[in-house]
């Protein structure tokens, strides 16, 4: 029964055997000895260049490189022994695409790793959400293309499928439309995402306004944009959205922003000294940048008034306390040096009760 695991019955001589297993021994210790040699000059290159970019793209291709040599040596065996020509051959179709898909997917990441490390050095804050957003937008969809090509270029080895695709082609025009169909929502997405990336009406870092909530743009992706909220809630907005409607982004060109404290008032207020008192708070103040300060009477109604305090600082941040330093103060020295003019509910008590004793 065990007549046929004996080596002397196998349809190879082991003379053959031992041969194939040198010639794969030695294609597979040749390929990794050439890719520590070409990868040992690379990085004495990339250490005496001055870019950071290079340091990047050869740590994240040096792995799928060294399986793409050895599958290179492979085929090389394949053309000097039969048996491993027989054995590479079923595997050959599936192996090639698949690793040079893996190799190509990991220059796009490289690149677009090493293009954020040198962004890093960059001083311009606005200058490089811009090219951060490029970058993340266009090397996604480059990924997402290698994917499906690899993929396709598997799956169309398979008997099957590749009759399922024929069959599909038979019916072209029926297909067509019901592909057509199925993609839309894809492609919608895929030319929104690549639109964001070239228009750029909001970048990776911009502080947004949708919908009624505030927050920093966290992610860019081909359908949505998640949004981070100060209260660390992600909102997830499709990318159409920001397309198709309209938004208010805070830091499209820079951080530098004027907010308002508006202050409702008794008509009995007295303007002046508390201007005063506000230019001089702002100018004492350290995150004031000095550009704008300014306060103003915007409305005057029969019991009150309304009075828009006006400040400036270099960031959003920094804008945002301002206000709640101002805003704190204010009311402060008012309840102390101007008590009436904080509004409040009046009854006429003089001349109600004249009307009683009238009665």
């Amino acid at each position: 029964m065990f007549d046929r695991y004996h080596p002397d019955n196998w349809p190879v001589s082991q003379e053959g055997l031992v041969h194939t297993l040198i010639a794969l021994g030695g294609a597979i210790t040749a390929a990794l000895i050439l890719h520590w040699v070409v990868f040992a000059i690379l990085r004495k290159f990339t250490k005496a260049s001055s870019s950071l970019m290079d340091d990047v793209v050869v740590a994240k291709i040096r792995s799928p490189v060294r399986w793409a040599m050895i599958g290179f040596a492979l085929s090389i065996a394949a053309e000097n022994d039969a048996l491993v020509g027989n054995g590479w051959d079923v595997f050959a179709d599936f192996v090639t695409p698949a690793v040079i898909g893996w190799v190509a997917f990991a220059l796009v990441k490289g690149l677009a790793a090493g293009y954020e490390r040198q962004l890093e050095a960059e001083g311009d804050e606005v200058a490089k959400r811009g090219y951060r957003t490029r970058i993340a937008i266009l090397s996604r969809t480059a990924r997402v293309g290698i994917l499906i090509v690899t993929i396709s270029l598997i799956m169309l080895n398979i008997p099957g499928v590749r009759d399922v695709g024929t069959t599909m082609l038979a019916s072209a025009g029926l297909a067509a439309l019901a592909v057509g169909a199925a993609a839309q929502p894809a492609l919608k997405s895929l030319i929104a995402g690549l639109q964001m990336a070239l228009t750029q009406p909001l970048r990776i870092g911009d502080l947004v306004k949708v919908d009624g909530q505030a927050g920093r743009v966290e992610e860019i992706r081909m359908s949505f944009v998640t949004v981070r909220t100060w209260d660390e809630r992600v909102l997830v907005v499709p990318t159409s959205r920001f397309l198709d409607q309209s938004f208010e982004n805070w830091s499209r060109v820079s951080e530098k922003l004027t907010g308002p404290v508006m202050l409702h008032l008794d008509p009995v207020a007295k303007i002046e000294p508390i201007r005063e008192e506000f230019e001089r708070f702002v100018k004492g103040h350290a995150l004031w940048d000095g550009r704008n300060l300014a306060l103003l009477m915007t409305e005057a109604y029969p019991e009150s008034i309304e009075l828009r305090l006006s400040m400036s600082a270099d960031t959003i941040g920094d804008l945002f306390t301002l206000r709640c330093d101002v805003r704190e103060h204010m009311l402060a020295w008012l309840s102390e040096k101007q008590p009436d003019a904080l509004i409040r509910h009046r009854l006429e008590v003089e001349a109600a009760n004249q009307r009683t004793k009238g009665g």
